[in-house]
């Protein structure tokens, strides 16, 4: 093992654990449910921009993007920068509507949302049980990258690797919940801002200037340098798809539209909205430019994820590496504690409290229960990240495309189009979530679309039709109440 690498490293969750018992002592009076899971909707716009960034920016950003750039040439470079708009897009859409809403009928969750909306309980278990399916493989996909990582920059076999990152994450979620986590999402924002400078500079330092690094681009394979990419991967079909999948598609993003909810009044907002927008720029930039690049300095990987760990211990001193290793540790630290706290969220308030509904006023049962279940998902996603495969950032995708098909137009819809109905949603979340499982699992491409893309199309179409069999909410009030 790399002591000099480890040190630092050992530091930063030092750091993570201090935040997470600084949280907890912060937890303020009132409502454990409105605390624990949304912080007591009380982040300003610095907090609400890195928290919203840090969750969208994961493991495949850091590990498996970067890996998509190195084997396909800067064109993916191009391509990853459509991700920019998210943050504007998440807060635009939903923003304001979404948090004054979530207000008045004492949302904490995204179900809570959907069932304040449409009335419907068979609505929020579909939605549970989808959520719960997805994040469970989006949350493997984080494992495996923060175990890859300390294996390969640090020298820690995989398994003791993946034991000590998913441990660590589960307790601090578990104790810490939303407060800590945003907290912590915060802080990881400013270390990933630090460690793409750094590693950017040392890398095209290491290949001789960003000249010679093209040219010895060029020299491996012409076609890494242009904007297709190699095989011609990046045709307007791929171009398009991948804008719906990373970009809009966003939007409908669980662990993103509980962001926000949860933020502090308007000028959160407005300031959340610029600064994410220029943190995701820079990070999308640097670490794929990074990646691509790395061809340069590594030109014979077989693995195209371990390009980011094997240029840290490259192109940087061991004790820099250390302290670059946050960087791509804390991207897949903030994305976990998202999603796992959304899935307690969903287990405790969305399924539990809706089959025991006399336990909502058990603070100290509540307290014990919630932090359970974080805890013990934490444990089972180390058993399922135990066998990773080779390139994350397709499974990590697969799941983003899941959550989508489920839940962006019940989401969209019920706050833009007074007339949609429970019967509608029902049929576009059903629809959506059986032809995007269809079409993935198959890997047919329609038209050489992703599946992303019919899979929403047909999706909307379903939720017109279905929305004709029901009676439409019976005055503008109640139809407005998403």
């Amino acid at each position: 093992m790399e002591t000099d690498v480890i040190l630092p490293l050992l530091g930063y969750l030092v750091l993570v654990a201090f935040l997470s018992v600084y949280a907890m002592r912060k937890r303020r009076s009132g409502s454990f449910l409105q605390e624990y899971f949304l912080g007591s909707r009380s982040m300003g716009g610095f907090v609400l921009a890195m928290t919203l960034t840090t969750t969208y920016i994961s493991a495949s950003s850091f590990i498996g993007g970067p890996g998509a750039a190195y084997k396909y040439g800067l064109g993916w470079v191009l391509l990853a920068m459509v991700q920019v708009p998210t943050v504007w897009l998440s807060l635009g859409v939903l923003g304001k509507k979404f948090a004054i809403l979530a207000r008045r009928y004492n949302a904490v969750t995204l179900n809570d949302m959907l069932y304040a909306r449409y009335r419907s309980p068979l609505l929020v278990w579909l939605a549970s049980l989808a959520l719960l399916v997805a994040f469970i493989g989006a949350m493997t996909v984080q494992f495996v990258g923060g175990a890859r990582l300390l294996e390969t920059a640090a020298g820690i076999p995989y398994s003791t690797g993946l034991l000590i990152f998913g441990g660590t994450i589960a307790l601090y979620t578990a104790f810490g919940g939303f407060r800590a986590s945003v907290l912590n999402d915060a802080m990881q924002g400013l270390v990933m801002l630090i460690g793409t400078f750094l590693l950017l500079f040392a890398v095209i330092h290491a290949a001789g200037g960003m000249h010679a690094a093209v040219t010895k681009l060029q020299q491996i394979d012409p076609r890494l340098i242009s904007p297709q990419g190699v095989d011609n991967i990046i045709n307007p079909t791929f171009l398009a798809s991948f804008s719906v999948l990373v970009c809009f598609g966003v939007i409908g993003l669980p662990h993103t539209a509980v962001r926000c909810i949860s933020y502090k009044d308007s000028k959160a907002v407005h300031r959340g909205m610029i600064i994410g927008t220029i943190v995701l720029a820079v990070l999308m930039l640097g670490m794929h430019l990074a990646g691509a690049l790395g061809r340069a300095i590594l030109p014979n990987l077989t693995v195209p994820d371990l390009v980011i760990p094997t240029l840290m211990i490259t192109v940087l001193p061991p004790f820099a590496a250390g302290i670059f290793l946050a960087a791509p540790m804390a991207a897949i630290m903030s994305t976990i504690n998202a999603q796992l706290l959304q899935s307690s969220a969903t287990i405790v308030k969305d399924l539990y409290l809706r089959l025991q509904p006399q336990q909502i006023d058990n603070e100290a049962r509540l307290r014990h229960f919630s932090g359970l279940v974080t805890l013990i998902l934490g444990l089972l996603l180390l058993l399922a990240a135990w066998n990773p495969p080779d390139m994350i950032i397709w499974l990590n995708l697969l799941a983003f495309g899941g959550l989508e098909a489920v839940f962006l137009w019940p989401l969209v819809l019920g706050l833009y189009w007074e007339r949609a109905n429970a019967a509608g949603a029902l049929s576009g979340m059903i629809v959506g979530a059986a032809v995007y499982t269809l079409l993935a699992s198959l890997n047919v491409q329609v038209a050489g679309f992703h599946p992303i893309v019919p899979a929403l199309l047909i999706s909307l179409i379903a939720f017109i039709i279905g929305n004709q069999f029901e009676r439409s909410p019976a005055s503008p009030h109640d139809a407005s109440t998403l």
